[in-house]
C-alpha cells in the first residue's frame, strides 16, 4: 500500500515557522513529507532541511516526495527523542525551526496489517517503529489488570477502563490475545450497550491508550519539548500539531513554563530563582483547522496547533 497522510494545518503550520530562506529546519515527524514539502520550497541553495521519523514506510515515501530539492534534504530514520544527537553528528548546533505533527498517520491507521485500526481485523501491532520487538499483543497479554486499567484510564480517559481491563484479562485466561478483532470484541462486551450507541465507537479509546503506551508517545514528548526549545537559534519557532488532550496539556504546559520559568513566590519583589524566560509562546490559543478543512479532512477534528519562539 502506497504511504498516504493528508498533512494537516499545512498553511497554518508552513507559515507560523516564518521560514527564512537561508535557515535550518527540522520535520521530527516527516511522515510522508507533506509539511516538509511545503518548508522546502521556501528555502534557498543555502538552506537545509532535515527529516526524521522512525517509520520506514514514511522514510520511503518522504525520499521520493523531497527527491527533487536535492543535497539541501537529509532523512534519518530515528525518533524525535534521539533529535540532538542525530543532528549533533550532521555538525548542527542549532536550527531555525522544528515542526512535530503528532500521533498515528493516515497510512498507519489504513494499513490493516499495522494493527492500528480497530475498524479492520489484523494481528495486534501497532508499532510506529517496526524494529521494535515488543508490540500491542504483548502490553494486552501481558500486563496485569491493574497495569491494563491504568494505561486504560490515563491514556485513553475511558470511565470504563476497569471494566475493560477485568474482562480483557478474563478473556485471555481461555487463551492469547491475538487480533484487533478479538479485542474489539472483548471491549464491546465491557461497555454498556447504551454508551456504545451515543458515545462512538468503544474500542477508540483503548486502542488509543495501548497505542500510546508501546510507543511511549506521551514520555518522549514531556522528555524531548526543552531540548527541541534549547536547539532553536533566536528568532527560531517550534509549531507542534496535537490531537488529543493529553499531548496538548503537554505542550501547552511547556511553553509557559519556558516562557515564565520563575519559581519565586508570587510576592516577592524581584526574582531571586535566577530562571530566565527562553521565549514566548505566539499561540495563546491553539489554531484550528478550517471549516473547509474540516469538510475534506475528518480526521482533522481534534487537531491543535501551538507555536513557540525562542528569545
Amino acid at each position: 500500500m502506497a504511504f498516504r497522510h493528508t498533512s494537516v494545518l499545512l498553511n497554518e503550520t508552513v507559515d507560523s515557522l516564518a521560514v527564512k530562506p537561508d535557515g535550518i529546519y527540522v520535520d521530527a515527524t516527516l511522515g510522508g513529507g507533506g509539511h516538509a514539502f511545503e518548508v522546502c520550497k521556501r528555502l534557498s541553495s543555502k538552506g537545509s532541511f532535515i527529516g526524521i521519523d522512525q517509520d520506514a514506510a514514511a522514510i520511503e515515501a518522504a525520499g521520493i516526495r523531497l527527491i527533487d530539492f536535492g543535497e539541501k534534504v537529509t532523512i534519518i530514520r530515528s525518533n524525535y527523542c534521539d533529535m540532538k544527537p542525530r543532528l549533533r553528528e550532521l555538525g548542527i548546533e542549532k536550527v531555525d525551526g522544528i515542526t512535530l505533527d503528532l500521533g498515528v498517520s493516515s497510512y498507519q491507521l489504513d494499513t490493516a496489517e499495522r494493527g492500528f485500526s480497530y475498524r479492520t481485523d489484523a494481528p495486534l501491532d501497532m508499532r510506529m517503529d517496526q524494529r521494535q520487538r515488543r508490540t500491542a499483543k504483548d502490553i494486552i497479554n501481558d500486563y496485569s489488570e491493574s497495569d491494563l486499567y491504568r494505561v486504560i484510564r490515563d491514556y485513553g480517559e475511558d470511565r470504563f477502563a476497569k471494566n475493560i481491563a477485568k474482562h480483557i484479562v478474563r478473556a485471555r485466561g481461555k487463551g492469547p490475545i491475538e487480533t484487533t478483532g478479538q479485542l474489539n470484541e472483548i471491549i464491546r462486551q465491557a461497555v454498556p450497550m447504551k454508551f456504545q450507541k451515543t458515545s462512538g465507537h468503544p474500542s477508540k479509546r483503548t486502542f488509543q491508550a495501548i497505542r500510546i503506551e508501546l510507543n511511549h508517545e506521551l514520555d518522549v514528548l514531556k522528555d524531548t519539548l526543552d531540548d527541541m526549545i534549547d536547539l532553536l537559534n533566536p528568532g527560531g519557532r517550534i509549531c507542534i500539531i496535537t490531537f488529543h488532550s493529553l499531548e496538548d496539556r503537554i505542550v501547552k504546559s511547556a511553553f509557559r513554563k519556558n516562557e515564565n520559568p520563575c519559581t519565586c513566590p508570587p510576592d516577592f519583589p524581584v526574582c531571586v530563582c535566577g530562571k530566565v524566560s527562553k521565549g514566548r509562546a505566539i499561540t495563546k490559543k491553539p489554531i484550528l483547522p478550517s471549516e473547509e478543512e474540516l469538510a475534506e479532512n475528518s480526521r482533522s477534528k481534534s487537531a491543535k496547533l501551538r507555536v513557540f519562539e525562542r528569545s
